[in-house]
């Protein structure tokens, strides 16, 4: 793959890449997943791919759609399983680069995915007359920060845990008065209205 390709503002401090060479996949069809999974999540992407290739979610197809049937919900679109285990198999290894990184695995989003030609290469045999098809691919991932809840969550906690124990203490007194003050008021309101033993004259 030449540098003209390549992606030119890949930090290695938290980013990872992966590229596939000469993939013996359709360069038209490999265009149309790189569009549909480009920024999304690596656990999201996965899991439309293996939707794809088990036929229960198609790809639309935006570019390449010439007398092409449409599918449900969607436009134009196909089922590209081959191309899809490709880019299944890259995004597995990407992934595990990260982890080798020490990136957070759960945090990671698909910030560059492209397809290139690659070298044409001819058929032997009876189809020699036809060129095969290659492909190239380079994926690069980037751990994101978590979700604004996760966050406010985890700065809670760390607010509760930064008390001292003599604040969590007096914390504890006070509610214990509080549930008792009622019960106190209950029982003198019962000794106001009992009887007094003495007759009056």
């Amino acid at each position: 793959m030449g540098k003209n390709y390549s992606f030119s503002s890949y930090s290695k401090e938290n980013m990872a890449r992966v590229i596939g060479k000469s993939l013996p996949i359709s360069f038209k069809q490999s265009i149309e997943i790189c569009n549909f999974i480009r920024n999304k999540d690596v656990g999201y992407a996965k899991n439309v791919l293996n939707k794809v290739i088990e036929k229960k979610r198609a790809i639309p197809f935006r570019r390449f759609n010439d007398n092409m049937g449409h599918k449900n919900r969607i436009a134009a679109g196909r089922y590209p399983g081959k191309a899809s285990k490709e880019i299944l198999d890259l995004i597995s290894l990407v992934e595990a680069n990260a982890q080798f990184k020490g990136m957070n695995s759960s945090n990671l989003v698909i910030t560059h995915i492209n397809a290139n030609k690659a070298a044409t290469v001819m058929h032997y045999g009876r189809k020699r007359s036809r060129k095969a098809k290659r492909t190239n691919i380079e994926i690069v991932v980037k751990e994101m920060a978590g979700k604004k809840g996760e966050n406010k969550k985890i700065t809670e906690k760390k607010t509760k845990e930064s008390k001292p124990a003599v604040e969590a203490k007096k914390e504890a007194i006070e509610a214990n008065a509080r549930k008792e003050s009622p019960k106190k008021q209950e029982t003198e309101k019962d000794i106001d209205a009992q009887p007094s033993g003495k007759n009056e004259m």
